[in-house]
């Protein structure tokens, strides 16, 4: 069964349909590739899914705790709570906060306390903030970046900065995560680090991962299946042998001849 099924999403600027009747469908544990030339509607897509635009068009279903959730034009916060979790093209970091701040932010999401047990600093608080910052540690842990936990966000290299990205979501205990361009900028080596740690951490914490990457060593690497994207439609959908081979993903890259 599907836990995340998109049917006939649409979403149009002006006269532009920047997304067109696109159909995804992902089950537990798939880790799936969304590809497409530069301007196809990839990042349009995880914008809709994630709750930053409203969809004109067609419907987003959660299955979650044997129900089915239409999740479509609901607010952020409502769908990151239901464990839709993403990461962005442009590093979005608390820039001046401590790599352990920045986690430790986004496990916040987790607690359960409330204003008042915050304000009188009541036992559940501590507990709660002890067990955030025990969890945090083993998220760094996991992204390789524990040695770097009192080090202010905006002073690591690139790719550690990737992977803080990535570590703070794992902080808000995703069902399903939506990975824009993550080896975007980074080097050889770097890449095949991050590689390895989507891997890692799809089997770790059991997610279902949605990949938008240019990077196509790593598309081939780590996705089991993959959307090719077009002009804001689904041109191609298959395992990445079939992908690999297929002209009309070749043209859409390449370009035809007339």
């Amino acid at each position: 069964m599907s836990i995340l099924n998109i049917k006939n999403i649409t979403k149009n600027f002006g006269g532009l349909a920047a997304v067109l009747d696109v159909n995804i469908e992902l089950n537990p544990g798939d880790l799936v590739g969304l590809i497409g030339p530069n301007g196809a509607g990839k990042t349009t897509i995880f914008n809709l899914l994630s709750g930053l635009y409203t969809l004109d068009d067609g419907t987003v279903e959660l299955e979650k705790n044997g129900k089915t959730l239409n999740i479509a034009n609901k607010k952020a916060y409502v769908i990151s709570n239901l464990g839709l979790t993403r990461t962005f093209q442009n590093i979005r970091l608390f820039k001046k906060l401590t790599v352990l701040e920045n986690v430790e932010i986004a496990c916040h999401r987790v607690c359960d306390y409330g204003f008042l047990t915050a304000i009188l600093r009541l036992p559940k608080y501590y507990r709660q903030e002890a067990v955030c910052h025990e969890s945090s540690l083993a998220i760094l842990a996991e992204v390789g970046l524990e040695k770097q936990a009192d080090i202010i966000a905006e002073n690591l290299s690139y790719g550690e900065q990737r992977k803080l990205e990535i570590a703070r979501a794992l902080a808000t205990a995703p069902l399903i995560l939506f990975l824009d361009e993550p080896a975007a900028g980074m080097n050889p080596q770097e890449t095949k680090e991050l590689t390895a740690l989507i891997k890692r951490i799809r089997d770790k914490y059991q997610l279902t991962i949605l990949l938008i990457e240019h990077d196509m060593s790593v598309v081939m690497n780590i996705c089991e299946r993959i959307y090719v994207l077009d002009y804001g439609s689904i041109i191609a959908e298959g395992q990445p042998e079939e992908i690999k081979n297929n002209k009309r993903v070749i043209e859409a890259y390449l370009g035809g001849s007339d």
